[in-house]
């Protein structure tokens, strides 16, 4: 548009002297008749090309430029490609308001969707096979005639009667059964008896003979020595069914969409970046995988590998990534409380304590001193493995924020971990005399309503230094006198509203601590805490012997029996934990509760106690007294115990039921045990399970690292179940990326989405970017307010 605004301006005084003006307009609208934008755009688009094929002068002259800015104006908006992307499918050829409505039912509601919505699997129609070659469970595509072909009649489900597709195809090596249980009408018009076809589907075995259910099929010509049939020496995308709808309907509208709307989607990533790795277009990309060239290397396709990925992988990460970007600058830059890291007793404290600290928790602390120090709200991610004393760093910043004359609150997801917090914080408070020294109060909804006023009371007032308790500690009658320290326990077990919650109860914004037992895959922790600074402890304190994992199968009981005599024999305590799973809640805790009875009938030389959710906190906490102080050798729980519960005298956990645990939760409940000077055994009982169950198991027998049991964790069950992400709203919803196949490229998308940024605050010099961020995530980051 750019020579048509020169001759426009000041009322079209320089209008003669544009050189070319004709030529250079028509050509330029050529071009862009030949991108795949809609049909109805590249017609206007055709018009205006026409007006200037010929010189014009004067007032005609004036004229058609005048009517071309006007046609072509609404075309330089920011939103024109977005508007046009979003459009209903109904706006593609062969696409009624029904069928449309069922597509979006099935979440392609717009033109975008469809075009991001990208194959399961590719067909290599390259290699074909013959008839005699095709092997049961492997997938094929093959060249046969067809022999046969009618509608049988076949008992279904529920003895009903339906009518069945059958064709019988082959060719000079063999015959195979094709059927097709629905959607036969379409293909009785297409299957005559001696067409050419290629089939393409998962070949299986029934009864005696080789056959194929609902397989793509596609007539062929007549010459079959022809190579340049275009069915053949290709590879074909294949897409993730969707009930209701053709497979051959997907590609064929999709095709429609590529062909009309392609060259409308834009591109994000830093040109720089796009150079370096050699990466196509946008629109390039979306056709190299919904059409990729018969010479593209398959295997890459299938893993997600190829240029083309890469781009579509790039896009969808970079953009994350500077939402996360642009949230923890807009974090950094708000005013926050600096705490004084050099105190008498902040710096006496670690010295003070009954237990010297490792070289990680030393290195750890001192990142979190230089974090309370500033300014700015700290915001900070703590992850250690079971045992590894991130309690002790946490306690070791509430003394500095204490000597600075503020409060700090910890909230942890269960009231048993809430408790067993406060045991070990109060022992440290009391342990170092007056460097460790802090008012502690705990806040549960089990604390009695009148000790909990109390509590209250003291925290508005300013008389307690440390706060500790549960979810009860973001109701609105809980108000700090000053909050400067928010620490939150297990954070994927709170939703993003709680931490905000939390951190809201300061007046100015508190600096914000998040620790987590459960290790985070570092590809993971970058973008489900992308606005988090990353803190690891990776080193346990010393004398702590690795606890031996063994399995027990179903009949294998006596050797379980003859692990708790011997334990019990050594004067050791002995942990027997059941899942307990909302669905069969009931069920779960009979079994806890029979198990209890069963193994105090088996051993009445040793008491045996139970814990349960259900439990009132009075008879849990007297429970959990009587174990620590060892009047108790067996403690029967449900998985309450998972995190927090600290008796080194505990070397036997057995956990039964093992494979209806997640492994994060396998390696929770191993870390109860071995906490002290003596080795400790988790003995895992499982009985049935599947693939996954034996999965998980294999992993706690092959590493007690944390770490490496979070990598194989989110490899068994991909990111979008690790850790109930999905449930807690934390995890991006990624259409594109897989953050375990992806993991090399989310460095990649971070380190550019910083630099920009950096160099960009706000990103005031990049709208185009700032808005597309926004549309995409702004909702999921809270971006509402950055940039």
């Amino acid at each position: 548009m750019g020579p048509l605004r020169f001759a426009a301006r000041d009322d079209y005084a320089g209008i003669d002297r544009v050189v070319d003006l004709e030529r250079a307009v028509a050509r330029s609208l050529t071009q862009v008749q030949s991108l795949a934008v809609p049909r109805g755009l590249r017609t206007r688009l055709a018009r205006i090309a026409k007006a200037f094929e010929a010189p014009l002068e004067g007032a005609k002259r004036r004229k058609t430029v005048a009517r071309a800015l006007e046609v072509l104006a609404p075309m330089a908006a920011p939103s024109f490609a977005e508007d046009l992307l979003v459009r209903p499918l109904s706006v593609l050829p062969g696409v009624g308001p029904k069928r449309a409505a069922t597509f979006a039912r099935r979440s392609l509601g717009c033109v975008a969707d469809l075009l991001f919505h990208l194959p399961a699997r590719y067909d290599d129609r390259r290699a074909l096979l013959s008839v005699e070659a095709l092997q049961v469970g492997l997938r094929a595509t093959f060249v046969a005639r067809v022999l046969l072909v009618d509608f049988v009649t076949s008992r279904g489900r529920g003895g009903r009667f339906r009518r069945v597709l059958q064709a019988v195809v082959g060719d000079d090596t063999g015959t195979v059964n094709l059927k097709w249980f629905h959607g036969g009408e379409a293909l009785q018009g297409i299957l005559t008896k001696g067409a050419r076809i290629l089939v393409t589907g998962d070949v299986r075995r029934y009864r005696f003979h080789k056959e194929l259910l609902h397989p793509d099929v596609d007539v062929l010509g007549e010459d079959e020595s022809a190579p340049e049939d275009p069915e053949l020496q290709r590879l074909v995308a294949d897409y993730p069914a969707l009930e209701g709808v053709n497979p051959r309907a997907v590609r064929r509208l999709l095709a429609a969409a590529l062909d009309e709307y392609a060259d409308l989607v834009g591109g994000h990533l830093p040109e720089a970046l796009v150079l370096q790795r050699r990466l196509p277009e946008p629109a390039d990309a979306l056709r190299g995988v919904h059409r990729p060239s018969p010479d593209e290397d398959v295997e890459a396709l299938r893993e997600r590998r190829s240029p083309a990925y890469e781009r579509l992988v790039l896009e969808e990460l970079y953009l994350l990534e500077v939402g996360l970007a642009l949230r923890r600058a807009a974090q950094a830059d708000r005013p926050g409380i600096a705490i004084r890291g050099d105190g008498p007793r902040t710096r006496a404290a670690p010295d003070a304590l009954p237990f010297r600290l490792t070289g990680a928790q030393r290195r750890v602390w001192g990142e979190i001193r230089a974090d309370l120090e500033r300014p700015h709200p700290m915001n900070r991610l703590l992850q250690g493995d079971v045992g590894s004393g991130k309690t002790a760093v946490a306690f070791l910043a509430a003394v500095a924020v204490a000597e600075s004359g503020r409060q700090t609150a910890l909230m942890a997801p269960t009231e048993l971990l809430a408790e067993q917090h406060a045991r070990t914080l109060r022992h440290l408070a009391e342990s170092g005399g007056e460097a460790t020294a802090l008012r502690i109060e705990l806040l549960t909804a089990s604390v009695p309503r009148a000790d909990a006023e109390g509590v209250r009371a003291r925290v508005a007032a300013g008389e307690a230094d440390l706060v500790l308790g549960t979810h009860a500690l973001v109701q609105r009658d809980v108000r700090f006198a000053d909050l400067a320290l928010a620490v939150v326990d297990e954070q994927h077990r709170f939703g993003v509203l709680q931490r905000a919650a939390l951190g809201a109860k300061g007046g100015v914004a508190p600096d914000v601590l998040v620790m987590t037992a459960t290790p985070i895959p570092r590809t993971l922790a970058l973008t489900l805490y992308g606005d988090l600074d990353l803190s690891v402890i990776d080193e346990m304190p010393p004398g702590r012997t690795p606890v031996v994992t063994e399995v027990f199968r179903q009949g294998q009981g006596e050797r379980v029996v003859q692990l708790i005599h011997q334990t019990a024999a050594r004067g050791e305590q002995i942990y027997v934990v059941y899942p307990l799973v909302e669905e069969s809640e009931k069920m779960d805790l009979r079994a806890a509760v029979e198990s209890a009875q069963r193994i105090a009938r088996a051993f009445p030389e040793l008491r045996v106690d139970l814990v349960h959710g259900r439990l009132d906190a009075a008879a849990r906490a007297e429970a959990m007294r009587r174990f620590r102080c060892g009047e108790t050798q067996v403690l029967v729980s449900t998985s309450v115990i998972e995190v927090g519960v600290d008796v080194p005298n505990a070397t036997l956990i057995i956990v039964e039921h093992a494979e209806r645990f997640g492994l994060a939760q396998l390696h929770q409940l191993r870390g109860r045990v071995g906490r002290g000077t003596r080795p400790g055994t988790c003995a895992l009982v499982a009985r049935g399970g599947g693939e996954g169950s034996e999965a998980r198991i294999e992993a706690m027998l092959e590493t007690t690292d944390g770490f490496r049991i979070a990598d194989a964790d989110l490899r068994i069950r991909g990111p979008g179940e690790f850790l109930g992400t999905r449930q807690h709203g934390k995890l991006p919803d990624l259409r594109i990326a897989d953050l375990v196949r992806d993991a090399r490229l989310v460095s990649v998308a971070r380190e550019a989405a910083l630099a920009q940024v950096r160099d960009d605050p706000g990103l005031s010099q990049a709208s185009a970017l700032r808005d597309a961020v926004r549309a995409r995530w702004g909702s999921r980051l809270a971006l509402a307010d950055v940039g």
